[in-house]
């Protein structure tokens, strides 16, 4: 997996004729993406422990789902990244 990061800072590091390697479209398309990667990669974990413990005990429902809720704020925040991208300031 870190390979494929070389390859894409290095694909992203070349530039195209005016200086930049992306638009802002394709920036904020890539910080979906990625979040919703690292969303996933947290929840694997998060999900399984949180089921191990609702069902050894049922009064710990409220906190696992607050553990299993928390990763998802990385797609709301990469959401609102997208929508000021999105959104000119001029």
């Amino acid at each position: 997996m870190i390979e494929t990061f070389d390859i894409l800072t290095a694909a992203l590091a070349q530039a195209n004729g005016e200086g930049v390697a992306l638009d802002p479209q394709a920036a904020a398309a890539l910080a979906v993406g990625l979040a919703a990667l690292a969303t996933g990669y947290a929840q694997r974990g998060i999900g399984a422990a949180a089921v191990g413990a609702v069902a050894e005990d049922s009064d710990n429902f409220v906190s696992a789902l607050i553990f299993t809720v928390i990763p998802e704020t990385l797609i709301i925040i990469a959401l609102v990244v997208v929508f000021i991208v999105e959104t000119p300031f001029a």
